[in-house]
């Protein structure tokens, strides 16, 4: 019997921001299971999207991190490094038909249903003005989750053929996250549930690179109302670093973890290693979403 890989973790913000409530949440449940089985847990910047990037969002990131005494392992990667190794797949799966040129607009989707239907796939567009997109013939929409429990992916976006480069030149999201975690070796992925769905778009992509996809775990996130997260476009505020063991206990609220002693522990680095101890994924909420307040504490606090 083969055994289990190291665990490899990973908390992977984008810097178009600082950190808010909700991806505090998502830093501390990585932390968490990272160090409950004795794994590495790596800090990658997903810049990706250069427009969005705010100069100077990455170092304030960081020290909210190091604030909160969430110390990753290693160097940090950054997916701007990573650009050419990201073309070479891309070229790689359009030599062997996995992958064509698109392009079709938002707009022309709109008009033919709202999902994409195939249309490029045998036009042989230049490359010039067009994305590129995976054939999806066969996409993987069932997959274990360690906190949702059996799931099967029905959305149709999440099933359509992917797209892996845009028309802008800029890579896509759904490919460099796969990329990246097969490049650092991820094993297990902890996020939130607002990307249950795009789950089923990562593993068509690891099957179709005959990798082996992580073990997610996708908890529920912080929204302000149903159906509307917290996020920088939003304008979520941003995490106060002066206050992080306050911080921390409304996180561990949210997660369901807190208990009263929590107030009684006086340092974050304690305070870490208590929630660690009792850090159980499949006793987190099965829901999509918890609604906080404007202080960011959990109306909800049960299963």
């Amino acid at each position: 019997m083969t055994p289990p890989l190291p665990y490899i973790g990973r908390f992977a913000p984008s810097p178009s921001g600082p950190l808010h409530f909700g991806s505090l949440v998502a830093a501390v449940a990585s932390f968490l299971d990272a160090r409950k089985h004795n794994g590495t847990w790596l800090l990658r910047i997903e810049d990706i999207d250069k427009p969005r990037t705010v100069e100077g969002a990455d170092s304030a990131i960081m020290r909210t991190l190091n604030a909160h005494h969430l110390h990753w392992d290693g160097k940090v990667s950054y997916q701007s490094d990573q650009h050419h190794h990201y073309q070479v797949v891309i070229q790689t799966l359009l030599d062997q038909q996995q992958a064509y040129h698109c392009r079709c607009t938002r707009k022309i989707i709109r008009q033919t249903g709202g999902v994409y239907q195939g249309t490029c796939r045998y036009k042989q567009h230049a490359e010039f003005g067009s994305a590129v997109r995976l054939y999806v013939d066969t996409p993987q929409r069932q997959f274990t989750d360690r906190i949702q429990g059996e799931v099967v992916i029905t959305d149709a976006h999440a099933l359509e053929d992917t797209v892996i480069k845009r028309r802008d030149g800029l890579f896509s999201y759904n490919l460099v996250v796969v990329l990246d975690d097969i490049a650092q070796g991820v094993t297990h992925v902890v996020r939130g549930h607002d990307l249950l769905n795009t789950t089923a778009a990562h593993l068509t992509l690891y099957n179709l690179l005959n990798q082996s996809p992580p073990q997610y775990a996708h908890f529920p996130v912080a929204a302000m109302l149903p159906g509307q997260k917290l996020s920088k476009q939003n304008r979520a505020r941003a995490v106060d670093d002066s206050n992080p063991l306050g911080n921390l206990r409304k996180v561990l609220k949210f997660l369901t973890i807190w208990q009263p002693e929590c107030d009684n522990i006086d340092s974050c680095e304690t305070l870490l290693e208590w929630a660690t101890m009792r850090w159980d994924c499949k006793k987190l909420p099965k829901k999509a979403e918890i609604i906080v307040d404007q202080d960011n504490s959990p109306y909800y606090y049960g299963p």
